[in-house]
């Protein structure tokens, strides 16, 4: 019905109008993949006295419709062929403009607007908070003749989101009038800030909250694991809703208290596909996975979360016949069940049947390559694994951080340098290289190929570095014959309060052993008498 009225109303412009509006055509590369150029289907105009207020609504419609599916050009056509237009209009302009990411058009819509109402500030301003541009929203703000509660809690939601929270107080603080929104908003801003005493506080100020604020707070406690107080709140609560129910059993699951969890489970009013799927998980990271198998069975419907659920447990408790018997049962399954089983035979050493999965995946992603690549490296297949690495960047499928560190381990163990040099490239240009995994990778690479210098570089880019990357460095330094330097390394180890292992131990000891420094070795350590007695 709708599509007629706007065909109708296209149709029914007939004749060109004197009305002109200064944004006639979208840049080129702004436009969506079904814009129509400007000149081709552009609607006729209608004689202003010809164009009443139900023509203006169906051309409000049809500019909406547009804008919904990405036709930004089509609607500014229409927008400017309309010879009378309503603050409606505008406005529907402006929020398909924001809603497309047109951020620039948007505002100087907003500008050119004869007559700006409320809504339309509202609007602009709402839109300049999606953009991250909090200084133009309080800008506008400010600048407004008048304000609603929409208004003052679109600003306040602004500051809450960029992590503002004593400015969203002030804002709360000074609204002259506040809704559920607004106390939702502060509590929101309190919350996702880590600010859970300041939250409590609050709460404590208002006597009625929607179940959807319990939940919020309880959920702070949880998050933090304070499991008590969330229990507390909990039991407080006047109605709980599922999600009270479900949240504060997967806690309980999530935490290993599956005492605590099965008897909320068995009180619950509201079992759903979730509240089951949250017992099998808990089960399952915990080990008990016949308790888990038994809840999975009476489950009276399952989704693809529960499957893969109980099929991850069997995983990692390297059954893999159970896993493949429930993996065979499965109605359905989607990417992530094929690369659970994957990951899982590669990772008990089965790589031909993780292949046989692997052939067989209807639709592959980066972690279905990675767990071949992977598979294949701690398999000492490195040929196959290479090969795996070349069939990936071939099929077009972007790397993610563990395919990374598992081809360049592959490197490392077969001495590949020119290509774990073009690896390290690619790692660089997707923003892994200053990871700790794929950091520490490209570390060991350069260190097993003999490339030292290229292995500081890499060491000095880590941000985040943990004792194996000190203990890779100091081993690297001390088999190549940089003795010194190795221990200089192990200073500042200590300096940056990383704890030794017995990793590090060995690198030291290595260190002064290739440079005369074996009596140096009980001050750097506190060495038993023995020991340096026989390594004297």
């Amino acid at each position: 019905m709708r599509f007629r009225q706007v065909h109708r109303c296209l149709r029914s412009l007939q004749s060109r109008t004197s009305s002109h509006s200064p944004i006639t055509t979208l840049p080129h590369h702004r436009t969506h993949n079904s814009l129509e150029g400007p000149s081709r289907n552009s609607p006729p105009k209608l004689k202003k006295n010809k164009f009443k207020d139900s023509d203006i609504v169906k051309c409000n419609i049809a500019i909406t419709i547009h804008m919904r599916n990405g036709q930004c050009d089509s609607a500014l056509r229409l927008f400017n062929s309309m010879p009378r237009k309503t603050s409606v209009s505008y406005n529907t302009m402006i929020s398909g403009f924001l809603s497309n990411q047109m951020f620039e058009l948007a505002s100087n819509m907003f500008d050119q607007m004869p007559e700006k109402d409320l809504v339309s500030w509202n609007i602009i301003i709402s839109g300049h908070i999606r953009n991250k541009n909090l200084g133009a929203a309080r800008h506008l703000f400010d600048q407004m003749p008048e304000r609603d509660v929409v208004s003052w809690n679109t600003i306040l939601s602004g500051y809450a989101q960029n992590g503002f929270v004593d400015e969203a107080r002030r804002i709360f603080d000074a609204m002259p009038e506040k809704n559920e929104i607004s106390w939702n908003g502060i509590l929101a801003a309190y919350v996702q800030n880590g600010m859970i005493e300041e939250a409590r506080r609050l709460f404590e100020t208002k006597e009625h909250w929607a179940v959807v604020s319990w939940n919020c707070l309880m959920g702070a406690y949880l998050k933090k694991r304070r499991l008590v107080e969330a229990k507390q709140i909990f039991q407080q609560m006047p109605v709980r809703d599922e999600v009270s129910w479900n949240t504060m059993i997967t806690c309980y699951a999530q935490n290993g208290k599956l005492d605590e969890a099965r008897k909320l489970f068995e009180e619950s009013p509201f079992r759903d596909v979730f509240t089951w799927t949250a017992m099998v998980s808990g089960y399952v990271q915990n080990g008990r996975l016949d308790e888990a198998r038994g809840i999975f069975n009476e489950m009276p419907e399952k989704n693809i979360v529960s499957w893969n659920a109980m099929i991850a447990g069997y995983v990692q408790n390297k059954n893999m016949d159970a896993a493949k018997e429930l993996f065979e049962a499965m109605p359905w399954r989607n990417v992530s069940t094929w690369n659970t089983m994957i990951t899982g035979y590669a990772q008990n050493g089965e790589i031909a049947h993780a292949r046989t999965l692997f052939d067989r995946i209807p639709c592959r992603d980066c972690i279905s390559w990675a767990a071949m690549i992977s598979g294949y490296s701690q398999c000492g297949d490195s040929e196959e694994a290479l090969q795996m690495f070349v069939e990936m960047k071939r099929d077009g499928e972007r790397l993610n951080r563990s395919a990374f560190t598992s081809i360049l381990s592959t490197c490392a163990d077969v001495a590949a340098f020119e290509l774990g040099k073009q690896i390290h490239g690619c790692a660089f240009k997707a923003g892994y290289e200053s990871g700790c995994y794929v950091g520490n990778a490209l570390l060991a690479m350069y260190c097993r190929c003999g490339s030292i210098d290229e292995a500081h570089e890499v060491f000095k880019g880590i941000q985040d570095k943990d004792v194996v990357s000190w203990n890779t460095i100091i081993i690297g330094y001390a088999r190549h014959g940089f003795g010194k330097e190795a221990l200089t390394l192990f200073e500042s180890m200590k300096r940056a309060s990383i704890r030794p292992d017995d990793v590090t131990m060995v690198g030291v000891l290595s260190a002064c052993s290739h440079t005369g420094l074996m009596q140096q070795l009980g001050e750097l350590f506190l060495v038993p008498a023995g020991f340096m007695a026989i390594l004297s």
